[in-house]
């Protein structure tokens, strides 16, 4: 099936899309499906304009990319009479680059706040590109970008946590919690009509699962540095930086580099207001999918260092109360300033991640240095465990 017969699909009621349009080996070819997504977007613009405008954003920002950005559709997810399209961007070679920096959004729908804030990044990137002939440059060897801007369309478009069957994508991976994770927060198998739901125990994975696995899967094929942003709302008075595990309160191996990061960015942002820890000392949760995707990838002696942000909404809700009567107000800043805030207050971190993932070379600790930051890291973050 083309792309095009998935695009004519989306008006034929009770007609789903069919398989996957996009195999692992394929995700980075030279076919770009830009123009496929535009009269996507065209042909469905009153539908998505209410329901999911970001995808009238993205179109908007591609047309300005003028091809620097490859677009690829990984697959279509279908709500109601329409199919919405998971797509893929990429920002120069992902088989040259020394490294890569991956940066995904929207595992759950109702937290687009997460897109919406990468778009605006992706807005200065482009424009940037146009003029900085040095920026641009790095895209030539150095570093390649990887974004998914929308992981859960259908989430997006029923404004719920969980993907159309109910299931929480980020509870949904085949790993359990080693420690006790919090009641239902930390997953359920009990019913989808409750928040936190898994899925059924042994069944095939949802599609969106499986469409970022296969992305994960190709971006760490060649043994290459992947750090991977995904970006979240929903916890917390404070934005927060999270590095793995959810699932258990043990380091993980690569602690060093983390912290390393870490010492990085306060360097070098010395004012910045962001929590940098492990997410267990948060909460633990069954079937988080960036600890699956670590280690699996550790098993394959790949390098995936994973990281979430996660915006402080609990803030957002603390100065407009009245956002406690509107499930999305739980997730998104609803004042129009503090909406501005949220867009412009990322962008050096995003900026930062792009930049250290390109010199991840310069500062990855080594020898007695790696010693010295796991020791760092050990004091900090689990000494009471």
């Amino acid at each position: 099936m083309t792309v095009k017969d998935a695009i004519d699909q989306t008006n034929q009621p009770n007609v789903p899309p069919k398989a996957s349009l996009f195999s692992i080996e394929t995700i980075f070819d030279d076919k770009d499906d830009y123009e496929a997504l535009q009269n996507y977007i065209h042909k469905n613009k009153d539908t998505l304009r209410q329901h999911v405008p970001e995808l009238i954003q993205l179109d908007k920002l591609l047309d300005q990319s003028l091809g620097m950005m490859q677009v690829k559709i990984l697959d279509w997810i279908r709500v109601q009479n329409i199919a919405l399209p998971i797509p893929l961007l990429t920002l120069g070679n992902v088989s040259k680059a020394d490294h890569i920096l991956f940066i995904s959004a929207s595992l759950h729908g109702v937290e687009r706040i997460g897109t919406q804030a990468l778009l605006a990044w992706m807005q200065s990137l482009i424009q940037r590109l146009r003029w900085d002939k040095l920026w641009r440059s790095q895209f030539d060897e150095d570093v390649a970008l990887v974004i998914m801007p929308m992981v859960n369309p259908g989430g997006m478009y029923k404004n719920t946590r969980a993907n159309p069957n109910g299931v929480d994508i980020n509870r949904h991976a085949p790993i359990d919690a080693e420690d006790s994770p919090s009641f239902l927060v930390g997953g359920q198998r009990f019913s989808s009509w409750l928040p936190w739901y898994r899925g059924k125990h042994g069944i095939a994975p949802e599609k969106e699962f499986s469409v970022l696995e296969s992305v994960i899967d190709t971006i760490t094929a060649e043994n290459k540095t992947v750090i991977a942003l995904d970006i979240h709302s929903g916890f917390g008075l404070r934005d927060q930086l999270w590095i793995p595990y959810a699932f258990r309160k043990q380091p993980i191996n690569d602690v060093a580099i983390y912290m390393a990061l870490k010492i990085l960015w306060e360097r070098n942002y010395p004012h910045h207001r962001y929590i940098f820890e492990p997410q267990s000392i948060r909460y633990l949760t069954h079937g988080d999918v960036w600890d699956y995707f670590h280690r699996k990838c550790q098993k394959l002696n790949k390098r995936l260092l994973p990281i979430t942000l996660e915006m402080g909404s609990w803030n957002w809700v603390k100065k407009r109360p009245v956002q406690l009567l509107s499930f999305s107000g739980l997730f998104h800043p609803m004042v129009p300033h503090r909406h501005a805030r949220v867009m412009r207050q990322h962008l050096g971190l995003l900026d930062f991640m792009l930049s250290a993932t390109r010199n991840f070379d310069e500062w990855c600790p080594q020898g007695d240095n790696w010693y010295a930051m796991e020791q760092v890291a050990h004091a900090m973050w689990y000494q009471s465990g």
